[in-house]
């Protein structure tokens, strides 16, 4: 190891990564991360000696955990994290009323086909799923080009008794919102949201899963056995989040949070 100073050689890399999104006019959000740990450098300097020592030899390991950092900071936030699970909820919600109402629809379909096969009159209404795609599209250019003129003459080809009816089509909608689950897209948000309500576990649990997916096993860069000590954990989570001194992320709060977490590792 060199004499450079550990906390210049992080805060470089943070303006650099200021610059650049001011550059691109991208991730302000990450910007006033790198400000608040700018600002607060003195409750850092042991952290970043931490990462400096641990990370200097594994090309760009320390501008890749900083990254990390910052964005699980800026989307993985507790705020984040509870619009995260407020729309885990709404999602579950939205798929009841679509379940609901579409076989509410299926049902008026079915009976407006009944009326009009038995009563003599008709509402010129659409029944043929390919009208229906085809009204649809009708302000897709990409389908105009090169669908509509392969589809439409299908209708033509073949009767009705190919094709499922509207009321059908509806159901299957119903019945897949019905069933379906609410899965998280990606390994952070299944991190973050596993806890049955929101604290600021979920801020580390994302932190932890974005460090395992940047790791060198994950063609990555961060050091496969690399792991900060609760002390500097507790700081750099501190200042990233804006913490004040009456409220406070300390070591004693991180110890307890991954003991917790290799307990329900070994229980799974």
């Amino acid at each position: 190891m060199t004499d450079t100073d550990p906390t210049q050689v992080c805060e470089d890399i943070l303006r650099n990564n200021k610059i650049y999104n001011v550059e691109h006019q991208i991730l302000r959000s990450e910007n006033a991360i790198i400000d608040r740990l700018l600002d607060r450098r003195i409750e850092l300097v042991e952290a970043y000696t931490e990462i400096y020592e641990k990370l200097y030899q594994h090309q760009h390991g320390i501008k890749t955990f900083l990254g990390v950092l910052l964005s699980v900071a800026a989307f993985w936030n507790p705020e984040r994290v509870s619009d995260a699970r407020v729309a885990r909820n709404r999602l579950k919600e939205v798929n009841g009323e679509i379940a609901d109402l579409a076989e509410k629809l299926a049902v008026l379909l079915d009976e407006r086909s009944e009326i009009h096969n038995s009563s003599g009159f008709a509402s010129g209404t659409h029944y043929h799923i390919v009208d229906v795609i085809d009204a649809a599209s009708r302000d897709n250019g990409f389908y105009q080009s090169y669908l509509q003129e392969e589809l439409k003459p299908l209708s033509s080809r073949y009767d009705l008794k190919y094709w499922p009816s509207l009321a059908e089509i509806v159901r299957v909608l119903g019945q897949d919102a019905y069933f379906a689950g609410t899965d998280a897209t990606n390994p952070l948000t299944k991190a973050a949201t596993t806890g049955s309500r929101g604290s600021r576990a979920d801020f580390f649990k994302a932190l932890f899963a974005s460090i395992e997916e940047n790791r060198i096993a994950h063609h990555g860069f961060i050091a496969r056995d690399f792991k900060l000590s609760d002390n500097s954990l507790a700081s750099l989570t501190t200042c990233a989040l804006g913490l004040g001194p009456d409220d406070p992320v300390d070591a004693a709060y991180v110890k307890r949070l991954r003991q917790r977490e290799r307990d329900e590792r070994r229980n799974r």
